[in-house]
């Protein structure tokens, strides 16, 4: 099986758990911060809503350098337009995903710092770990905020202790 083939179904999955749990932000709590160093709520779930275009850049770039200037998600979004921004990066990922080869999946790909090496992997291991699991730990601390906010979590492999 091809390694994208392999990559699929679990990124369907977690980008579909993912988009529930950004529907479920309560509107009207998107400036809540569990401490004055966190992201608001809505800021760490724009946040979330854009990781799946890191998955692009991966396949089509080969290296990436944190210290370069980045464009930045916008404040202040609505819920709705955080999902919209979500469904958009997770098509443009998996549809770079889907069309890549076992070669270019396993071709090297280095995160840098001002021109230093950080880390140099194989990009189907930076796809399920620098993309994937960065995306998974954010939504778990997304789902922690709304706890913390005093509310339900939502649903993500079972149901919360509710």
């Amino acid at each position: 099986m091809p390694i994208a083939a392999a990559l699929l179904p679990e990124f369907d999955q977690e980008m579909a758990t993912t988009r529930r749990v950004l529907e479920s932000l309560p509107a009207e709590q998107l400036d809540y911060r569990p401490h004055p160093k966190s992201w608001t709520m809505g800021g760490l779930a724009t946040h979330i809503a854009t990781l799946p275009n890191w998955g692009k850049m991966t396949i089509e770039l080969d290296a990436f350098d944190m210290s370069e200037p980045q464009e930045r998600a916008p404040e202040g979004l609505t819920v709705a337009e955080i999902v919209e921004r979500f469904d958009q990066s997770v098509a443009a990922a998996r549809a770079t995903l889907q069309g890549a080869s076992d070669e270019t999946m396993m071709a090297p790909w280095s995160l840098r710092d001002g021109g230093k090496e950080v880390f140099k992997m194989p990009r189907a291991a930076v796809f399920r770990g620098f993309v994937m699991n960065h995306l998974i730990h954010h939504r778990a601390q997304l789902s922690l905020y709304f706890r913390l906010a005093g509310l339900q979590p939502p649903f993500i492999y079972g149901p919360p202790a509710e």
